[in-house]
């Protein structure tokens, strides 16, 4: 198995941090000259990420959470999520293979054909699903759940939502890395901006630590899409730093590579509506980027960062060099 990069950059991590691969590595990078826009831009696709479930960025942070579970002795993994969750789906899919159980939390967002279809493919997936409709009722939930799902005095592994916990943030760094060898490869220039949609947090911040491992100057802009979580910049920052401090509590030497104050850009609005409502801009960009880029994006998070960075780009916004979009959408 080839290691991940963060085992080579700090050796010393792997006897203490696990690590199980699950896809490919690196995902590609190329450019995307069919938008029109007036910075450079670039793509890094993590949409084929995945040997065989569901792939794009909650492979890469499964990478990380699923052997700790097996570590720490777990038989079941409990998250919580969306009614149509791509996250609990992948962990569905991936956590079977490692031989555990997997519980889904689910609340309540609005309801479209994909959903529907979304919803009976977790119902297909052997997870056990709770539908708990509001995050009031889900934080209630919470100790039934771990009872529930107990095996004996084995509790459940949780993982909140999205995978953002600070050790499922490690799949984003790994992402950095890898930009931070293709820029030193020359398939790439460093970029100005790593855009990319803003759901749970931690591939967000995950990308701000990574880069700054990598060497990178890059920024990230993070596209907010969700309504039901804290995710301004503060808080994305004190993630990265919480997986800072766990890289450092496993041995690693991380001085200098803890990102600064200005390392994440956060926007919020082109969220519209609320988590899960299309808007008008997304439609749009979604349009765009399949007939002049050849992206294939969703309507909950890749379009709505793709119109920001569209819209943004028109204003002269995102000046100073390249602009990498990072393609996390994934189903297959």
């Amino acid at each position: 198995m080839r290691p991940p990069l963060l085992h080579r950059r700090c050796p010393e991590l792997a006897g203490s941090l696990p690590f199980l691969r699950l896809g490919a590595a690196p995902t590609p990078v190329r450019p995307l000259p069919g938008p029109g826009t007036r910075a450079e831009l670039w793509v890094k696709d993590e949409s084929g990420y995945g040997d065989g479930g569901w792939g794009g960025n909650k492979v890469r942070k499964l990478e990380w959470l699923l052997p700790e579970a097996r570590r720490r002795g777990a038989r079941t993994l409990l998250t919580v999520g969306g009614l149509g969750t791509n996250w609990g789906l992948a962990a569905a899919r991936y956590a079977r293979g490692q031989g555990l159980e997997v519980a889904l939390g689910l609340i309540d967002h609005p309801v479209d054909e994909h959903v529907r279809a979304q919803v009976e493919r977790l119902r297909a997936s052997g997870a056990s699903l709770h539908f708990l409709h509001t995050k009031a009722r889900l934080i209630l939930a919470a100790p039934w759940l771990f009872a529930r799902h107990a095996h004996g005095l084995s509790l459940p592994y949780y993982v909140p939502a999205g995978g953002s916990s600070p050790l499922g943030t490690l799949g984003a760094v790994e992402i950095a890395l890898e930009l931070g060898a293709q820029v030193e490869a020359g398939e790439l220039p460093e970029p100005a901006w790593l855009v990319t949609a803003v759901g749970s947090g931690g591939t967000t911040a995950g990308l701000a630590l990574g880069l700054r491992l990598a060497g990178l100057r890059t920024r990230v802009l993070g596209i907010v899409v969700n309504d039901t979580l804290r995710l301004d910049s503060r808080s994305l920052l004190r993630t990265a730093r919480r997986s800072a401090a766990l890289l450092r509590a496993r041995g690693a030497d991380v001085t200098g590579a803890v990102p600064a104050a200005d390392a994440i850009r956060v926007e919020t609005a082109w969220l519209g509506d609320g988590y899960a409502h299309p808007t008008a801009a997304g439609d749009q960009a979604l349009d765009r980027a399949s007939a002049q880029a050849g992206l294939t994006l969703e309507r909950t998070y890749t379009a709505k960062a793709f119109a920001a960075l569209l819209d943004l780009d028109a204003a002269g916004g995102l000046s100073g060099g390249p602009v990498v979009f990072l393609q996390t959408h994934g189903p297959r």
